[in-house]
């Protein structure tokens, strides 16, 4: 059975053996742990939850001990810290990210037992769970949802400071503790998940500059989806030049291959990449005189094209050298097949005479149509393509002069664009593609499959 394959370049953030699947998109796909790390660091390590939770105050706690214990009040009870906080997260397939945070709170406040005032210290361990679901995708953003969230209240300790603390206390913060902390942890989660989820689009939906060519803006282009293996990002990009429009490329919806431990797999289509060739490769027609300075092979390129000069054509034979002109023809493609990258291009190659005296006369006016291999690798967060050339076929386009056979020109043409053409393409393509800083996390490791 044959099948047609749209083909990408993948970037694995680990060693990964080659996989059966073929992606036709720009996508990524994130692992659990490394899902659980992005938000830990968003969540935990950055003092997200911490700053949000210091701010909480609860209600003030009154009981009226009963016929044996005297009146009790406990006021102005805040949180003092969150002591070991963790957060743990699982993927929902077809939902999206289960989490949980486990955290000592610490809290503080004023004891009135009957006439005597005290300071109290409560120390209660929490385990908030809510299950997180993205929804309303629009330009390129989603909104995010908590739906089902549970807190569960653990072990309670309580201290008073004069270490007098009757049965009755006791039993009135734990009784208020359990009825009014779930109702107010929850809507501070909510708080925080929103918060992460405006960062973290930010690293999904970026304008990055290409060097000075132009722009790529990298967003979402469709709602997240999660399997349990991996949380999967389809994203596009908007190839745009300098003051100029957006070039155009097909986002078709993306397939993904699996994830298979790693912590991070990147793609671009194919489409898309052709977008940024050409971007990068504009290169201004180069004009130069065919002399050893220029490239090795100038003498036997000329004494070629002159053997092939009618005999009666006088202007034609000189002592100088030939003029020539080398000018990009179309936009750049580049070809994905199974381990292999070519980038397919034509070049115009204009061989020409300008007497002082006269007009220029064209020679020969030729279009050599390139098949360069390509050399994949990623640097610095940036895909970075290094091209040689593979083969040359070389047409005769016209000739004021009457040439009609250039079979013997080929490899002269070949030897110029290879010392004088290929570095200024390798020039364009040296700053590379920058890819995004997707939730984060860097690009180490990287394997890249084609």
């Amino acid at each position: 059975m044959t099948m047609l394959k749209q083909f990408g370049i993948i970037f694995f953030c680990s060693l990964l053996s080659p996989s059966q699947e073929v992606l036709s998109g720009l996508s990524c796909a994130v692992s659990p742990g490394a899902m659980q790390n992005v938000l830990s660091d968003a969540i935990i390590q950055n003092g997200l939850l911490q700053q949000h939770l210091q701010g909480l105050v609860l209600p003030n706690i009154v009981g009226d001990g009963g016929l044996l214990n005297s009146p009790t009040s406990i006021t102005g009870l805040h949180l003092v810290k969150s002591q070991l906080p963790k957060l743990s997260v699982v993927l929902l397939p077809g939902i999206g990210v289960q989490l949980t945070i486990a955290a000592k709170l610490e809290l503080s406040g004023n004891c009135l037992v009957g006439l005597l005032s005290d300071l109290i210290d409560i120390l209660v361990d929490v385990n908030i769970t809510a299950n997180i679901k993205c929804t309303n995708f629009e330009s390129g953003t989603v909104q995010v949802v908590i739906e089902d969230c549970l807190c569960i209240l653990g072990a309670i300790k309580i201290k008073i400071l004069s270490g007098l603390l009757s049965l009755s206390v006791n039993e009135i913060v734990l009784n208020q503790l359990r009825a009014t902390l779930p109702g107010l942890l929850c809507p501070v989660v909510d708080i925080v998940i929103n918060l992460v989820n405006i960062q973290l689009m930010g690293t999904l939906n970026a304008v990055i500059p290409v060097g000075t060519a132009g722009t790529i803006h990298y967003q979402l282009a469709s709602l997240p989806f999660t399997s349990g293996l991996f949380l999967g990002l389809d994203l596009d990009g908007a190839v745009k030049q300098v003051g100029g429009s957006i070039i155009p490329h097909d986002s078709s919806a993306s397939a993904l291959p699996p994830l298979l431990d790693k912590l991070l797999v990147l793609g671009l289509r194919q489409s898309f990449l052709n977008a940024v060739l050409s971007l990068l490769i504009q290169i201004p027609p180069q004009t130069f005189t065919c002399t050893p300075e220029v490239f090795s092979g100038a003498s036997r390129l000329q004494e070629a094209i002159t053997t092939l000069v009618p005999a009666g054509c006088s202007t034609c034979r000189g002592t100088s050298p030939l003029s020539v002109k080398l000018t990009l023809s179309g936009n750049p493609l580049i070809l994905l097949e199974e381990n292999k990258a070519t980038v397919e291009l034509s070049v115009m190659i204009q061989v020409f005479v300008q007497h002082l005296d006269g007009p220029i006369l064209n020679l020969l006016l030729l279009k050599a149509d390139l098949g360069l291999n390509a050399q994949v690798s990623i640097a610095g967060s940036r895909l970075v393509l290094g091209l040689s050339l593979g083969s040359t076929s070389l047409s005769l386009e016209s000739s004021d002069v009457g040439i009609s056979s250039i079979s013997d020109l080929k490899p002269h043409c070949s030897s110029l664009l290879v010392e004088t053409f290929l570095p200024l393409i390798n020039g364009a393509l040296g700053i590379g593609i920058p890819l995004p800083n997707v939730l984060g996390i860097p690009l180490i490791k990287v394997d890249v499959q084609i």
